[in-house]
């Protein structure tokens, strides 16, 4: 397990990222922009939600366990790392979710197995459009620019997904 002060952040790359402005084109953009963004932060998990009378609904997902996927359909604002995301309209992210003690996280959170996790709200124009969580396998401290990368690329999939 790598230590949250020690862990050597992601290289960043100046938005637009070519690959996120890909996926951003397809048919699905969800799906496609979550793989995208995956394979940038070196992430194995991830998912997309869609505000939705009020609550976020889920759109898109990578790698979550089946157990799991009743259980993060919908999610309340406030509620979990996503809702706590839209609620403060600021990432929201823990070093280590297997071990995390803040209540931040959903107790049933544990079952994905993954430690490394940050979830950002979907602005567009200040209107929260969803969340968009990743995650990586191992504990992982995510830098502030890392935050702000994955701020821009929900804002972009937000604004996307609001014209389709």
């Amino acid at each position: 397990m790598q230590d949250c002060a020690s862990a050597t952040p992601v290289p960043s790359c100046a938005m637009p990222f070519p690959a996120i402005t890909a996926a951003l084109s397809e048919s699905n953009p969800a799906e496609a922009t979550l793989l995208a963004a995956l394979d940038h932060f070196g992430c194995q998990t991830g998912t997309v939600h869609l505000l939705r009378d009020g609550v976020l609904r889920l759109a898109a997902h990578v790698n979550i366990p089946a157990p799991l996927l009743p259980i993060i359909e919908t999610v309340p604002i406030g509620k979990g790392i996503a809702g706590l995301a839209a609620e403060r309209r600021e990432a929201v992210s823990l070093c280590n979710l297997q071990t995390d003690t803040s209540g931040q996280a959903r107790p049933a959170a544990k079952m994905s197995g993954m430690e490394g996790s940050v979830a950002v709200p979907m602005l567009v124009n200040g209107d929260l459009r969803g969340v968009l969580g990743i995650a990586k396998a191992t504990a992982y401290d995510w830098s502030d620019a890392e935050k702000s990368e994955l701020l821009e690329i929900g804002e972009a999939l937000g604004a996307t997904l609001q014209s389709s």
